[in-house]
């Protein structure tokens, strides 16, 4: 017998429709020179400091006196002490190593972490949200009955121009909360206070925050939290996921880490007292993964050198500002953009009448452009598509000729 909530998945990923519709194109049209705004991988290389990290780590790994084999699957600590040194104690936030678990991927822990939680957890997601978050609960056995395009034990709470893109805090109880913030797909933020009112929920309802800091990085203004520990309180009711994917180049290297604070507890079903969730994701830690490799987290440590952030900045500020070009070329073409000033990512508003997919399809035949489908991230996405700023910059420059002549 196979696990039958599988088969109650879509037919396929997002993703892949929009892979398979760009392969058709290209193959159809070889001259035409193809420009992705769409997936939102990576186009720079590994900061230098990395990529000297790696070469270093692979020559340990030639003599027997340097060689590692298996390395602790929490991470090691070279790394572990480099993340609280410097993703948390300058904004004021005090970690025990022990709480900071290396990942070969924020996505990885993401869908991971539901194998410790009871499948009759009730969920709540931003709509329009990072698929991600609603397949791994529906492949969990989590999500309910799927009709008129939601699931029935999901809460999608929608975010638009309407309300801001703040998501209005849900009137009913929920068990379980994915933030992502900044935002994936729409490119927007929360403000400290509209993040503390979301912890201040979880608080009172003992509601599990799994929040998705994975676009941190490209934050530029002041009053945006960096991490949700920054909120008073967060520690008893949050899980933070983080990447080095879009901060250094890490989409094909593979590394990130999942902070599980201890003082996050939850009820024992049987009655008898409370459960750690940082000893229970420890336990299924070390029997599911066997960490991430030596080299790799070399590397990533060396992010936190002098050299590698300043490497790091260069890089992110490349990206940002092709978002910031793409923007401001959009708003004078007379397009409604929202997103693009601290995340990577432009959520565009599509013509009076035109479907996500519909545009979708316009911009890839009459221009070569590939972009996203909002609806694909939730029904909340129709009528956007998602614009990243991770190509080149003279490929940015190019896809806003194109716009023009639309």
């Amino acid at each position: 017998m196979i696990n039958q909530n599988f088969l109650k998945l879509q037919s396929s990923y997002l993703f892949s429709d929009i892979a398979k519709k760009v392969k058709a194109f290209k193959a159809e049209h070889p001259e035409k020179n193809v420009i992705s705004l769409g997936i939102g991988d990576v186009t720079q290389p590994l900061p230098q400091a990395c990529i000297e990290a790696m070469h270093k780590a692979v020559d340990e790994m030639a003599s027997s006196a340097t060689f590692r084999g298996y390395g602790p699957e929490q991470g090691y600590d070279f790394l572990r002490e480099a993340i609280v040194k410097n993703d948390y104690k300058p904004r004021g936030v005090q970690l025990d190593l022990d709480e900071v678990f290396i990942s070969d991927g924020a996505k990885s822990d993401c869908g991971n972490i539901g194998d410790i939680l009871d499948t009759r957890c009730s969920v709540g997601v931003t709509d329009p949200v990072y698929p991600v978050y609603v397949d791994s609960n529906v492949m969990s056995g989590r999500a309910g009955v799927f009709a008129d395009g939601k699931w029935s034990n999901i809460t999608f709470l929608p975010v638009s121009a309407d309300n801001h893109f703040v998501p209005a805090l849900p009137q009913e109880h929920i068990d379980i909360i994915y933030l992502c913030y900044p935002n994936n797909p729409t490119g927007t933020v929360l403000t400290r206070q509209q993040l503390s009112a979301w912890v201040e929920y979880a608080l009172r309802e003992k509601s599990l925050i799994m929040y998705d800091a994975a676009y941190e990085a490209y934050i530029q203004h002041d009053d945006i939290p960096h991490t949700i520990y920054e909120i008073p309180g967060a520690k008893q009711c949050a899980i933070e996921l983080r990447s080095y994917s879009k901060t250094a180049g890490f989409t094909g290297v593979r590394c990130g880490y999942t902070v599980v604070p201890k003082d996050l507890k939850v009820p024992n079903p049987n009655g008898e007292g409370e459960v750690l969730l940082n000893a229970l994701w420890n336990r299924r830690q070390c029997t599911k993964f066997n960490g991430t490799s030596y080299i790799t987290q070399r590397a990533a440590e060396a992010i936190y050198t002098p050299e590698g952030k300043a490497q790091v900045r260069q890089t992110v500020g490349y990206y940002m500002n092709n978002a910031n070009f793409m923007r401001q070329e959009l708003i004078k073409l007379g397009y409604e953009v929202f997103g693009g000033t601290d995340a990577p990512y432009i959520w565009l508003k599509t013509p009076e009448g035109i479907t996500s997919w519909a545009f979708f399809d316009k911009l890839l035949h009459e221009l070569g452009l590939v972009t996203t489908p909002g609806v694909g991230f939730g029904p909340s996405g129709e009528g956007y598509v998602r614009l990243t700023a991770f190509g080149k910059k003279e490929d940015c420059e190019e896809a806003m000729k194109r716009f023009a002549t639309l």
